[in-house]
């Protein structure tokens, strides 16, 4: 594929808590060549070294855990496992996306974590729910308010069905954004906030459109939060759905 192609681990999180280097393995045989974890902190030089014999790449990773632990033990479990960005997904109150000043809050903490990550040869990056899009600050989404907050160095991992169900147009809401985004999570599903997702391709997503609006470098990474189905038989899917959409 031309564009960089990623897996969000989260989508399997139960069969990697029952058996990890087979789950691996599994996504590397579907032709996924990197992958994205939810817990760098976890066994760092075993998930290494496993995502190394399988010719596995980890260029990107969540970050919970900066919000909530020691962030230089953080960004050491963070450069075992070789991800140089690095993203928080979430858990900051919903309530500091509905007015400016949490905004500014929510962008001083993100830009000092970014310092701190930067020390570490890495970039810091936020991800969006639906609660970052709902919110209209003036005229803009709560998160393009934010953005304009951040330091230059300061990315966006826009999650492309939350940011729909959350009311964006996400076309328009990627070439808005530009540059400032460095990853997308792609996921399908029919639109709503409680309903299980689908392989992508198979639910109510423009996701032609939204690929086309999106930076040609930007990571596409698929997740999957709750899957209808067999999860592995939907990501096979939409790799092979992505891969259609390269050919084409």
């Amino acid at each position: 594929m031309t564009n960089p192609l990623a897996l969000q681990l989260y989508t399997v999180r139960d069969a990697i808590a029952a058996d990890r280097d087979g789950v691996l393995r599994r996504v590397a045989e579907l032709g996924y060549g990197a992958v994205e974890p939810f817990d760098p902190t976890t066994d760092p030089k075993g998930f290494r070294r496993v995502a190394d014999d399988l010719g596995l790449s980890v260029p990107i990773t969540h970050a919970y855990a900066l919000l909530s632990e020691e962030p230089a033990a953080v960004f050491d479990a963070i450069a075992t496992i070789g991800a140089e960005l690095v993203v928080i997904p979430g858990g900051i109150a919903h309530e500091e996306f509905t007015t400016r000043d949490g905004l500014a809050r929510t962008a001083d903490l993100l830009n000092g974590l970014a310092e701190r990550a930067a020390a570490h040869g890495m970039r810091l990056g936020y991800h969006n729910h639906w609660w970052e899009i709902e919110p209209l600050v003036g005229e803009r989404h709560a998160l393009e308010e934010l953005a304009g907050l951040l330091a230059p160095e300061v990315f966006l991992e826009v999650d492309t069905y939350w940011a729909a169900v959350g009311g964006a147009d996400v076309p328009a809401l990627l070439r808005r954004l530009g540059d400032r985004v460095s990853a997308l999570h792609v996921k399908d599903g029919p639109g709503g906030k409680e309903a299980p997702h689908t392989a992508v391709g198979a639910g109510v997503m423009p996701v032609p459109e939204i690929l086309a609006a999106a930076p040609a470098g930007a990571w596409r990474i698929v997740e999957l939060d709750h899957c209808a189905g067999d999860v592995f038989e939907a990501l096979a899917t939409s790799r092979a759905y992505l891969s259609s959409l390269e050919d084409a």
